[in-house]
């Protein structure tokens, strides 16, 4: 994933993020609240919100230092799916009830886990 790519969709990202959380904690929060879900909801986007500051980050990164591209285009495609694995799950848990999605959930856990890990990896190759 080239740098371009990867600003460009932490600013989509980020701009859904805002408008999902924004959106739950007025428009959806009385049947978040009445179902049980609303801190499920709030984990969700404080997750993918975290995951958007830092892909922007690695994409502000990959501009820097060119000799790192590839290493942190997968970070990138890692989180990504990440986001959208776990934050996918607890947002359809939230809006369909089917608690089955929250076995997807460990899976997107881990592929955020391995981002960070290949990002540690990355960054251990720059020159001090």
């Amino acid at each position: 994933m080239n740098p371009r790519l990867i600003l460009q969709l932490a600013a989509l990202l980020g701009a859904i993020t805002v408008g999902i959380g924004a959106f739950g904690a007025h428009g959806l929060r009385p049947m978040l609240e009445a179902s049980g879900r609303f801190e499920t909801f709030e984990t969700a986007v404080r997750y993918q919100f975290f995951h958007t500051l830092a892909l922007l980050a690695v994409g502000v990164l990959a501009v820097a230092r060119p000799e790192l591209r590839g290493p942190l285009g997968t970070v990138a495609t890692l989180w990504l799916g990440g986001i959208v694995v776990f934050s996918g799950s607890l947002y359809a848990i939230c809006f369909t009830g089917i608690t089955k999605f929250g076995a997807v959930a460990p899976l997107g856990g881990l592929l955020l886990i391995a981002g960070w890990l290949w990002l540690l990896m990355a960054i251990s190759k720059l020159q001090a």
